[in-house]
């Protein structure tokens, strides 16, 4: 089963995702780009009211969108977010010179990192099997625009399934998000990724709109359901939906 990784910029919105069937709650502001981050104190504040109603479901945050290079602010961003109380810390990371020492180094922060492989134009092979035997525990790949695609605009679906069984085999969690929504959801059924996360696929009106629970449940059904009742499901628009509401 393909858990729904929600992500999210309030309390409310935590609180909806989890009530609507979201296994995984993120924590990022989506006015401030694809890994855009909350301020610690938003962080350890949701995060301590949702520990209270769901002791147990795993929460994660991202740090902000920061360039690979700039690995003295990572890493203090990094630990920041950690001591904020959420279980997993999402950095985003693009392909380029400073990729591979940057992968490097978060690995031995004394912090639970997932790192988002950031596939906009592709990704490279060897940084995917580096990252993959660092040990981390989870890895997802993500795309950094949400206006050029879609993740299998960028990957092909043959390629994502060697990657996220090669993070599987080292033991990590696997995940994919980018600009997903119901086009994708055979793509995504026949990846079965441990993870697929979703932002705009789960908004009324666009990623920088609140968050709509009854969205949340109808992804949190798609993704748990058989295949073929899930394809029928998928040909149906929900109500009101637009070609941009179903993004990430």
């Amino acid at each position: 089963m393909t858990a729904l990784l929600a992500s999210v910029r309030s309390a409310d919105e935590a609180f909806d995702a989890a009530r609507a069937g979201a296994e995984l709650i993120d924590l990022k502001e989506p006015n401030d780009g694809a890994l855009g981050g909350l301020p610690i104190g938003a962080i350890t504040n949701i995060a301590r009211q949702l520990r209270a109603r769901y002791p147990v479901k795993p929460i994660s945050a991202a740090i902000g969108d920061v360039p690979a290079d700039a690995f003295d602010e990572i890493a203090a961003r990094v630990i920041d977010v950690s001591d904020a109380g959420v279980d997993y810390v999402k950095v985003g990371v693009a392909r380029g010179p400073a990729a591979r020492r940057c992968i490097e180094q978060l690995a031995n922060l004394p912090a639970t990192v997932v790192p988002v492989l950031l596939c906009d134009g592709g990704m490279d092979d060897e940084l995917v099997s580096h990252t993959a035997a660092l040990g981390f525990a989870g890895l997802m790949f993500d795309t950094a625009s949400k206006d050029s695609g879609t993740l299998f605009d960028h990957v092909d679906v043959d390629t994502l399934a060697r990657w996220l069984r090669l993070a599987r085999q080292r033991g990590a969690m696997a995940g994919i998000a980018g600009a997903l929504g119901w086009a994708q959801l055979p793509q995504i059924r026949a990846l079965a990724p441990d993870v697929a996360g979703f932002r705009t696929a789960l908004c009324a009106d666009g990623r920088r709109s609140r968050l709509d629970p009854e969205r949340v449940a109808q992804w949190a059904s798609a993704l748990h359901r058989p295949a073929a009742e899930a394809r029928v499901d998928s040909a149906a628009p929900l109500p009101g939906s637009t070609t941009n509401a179903t993004r990430l």
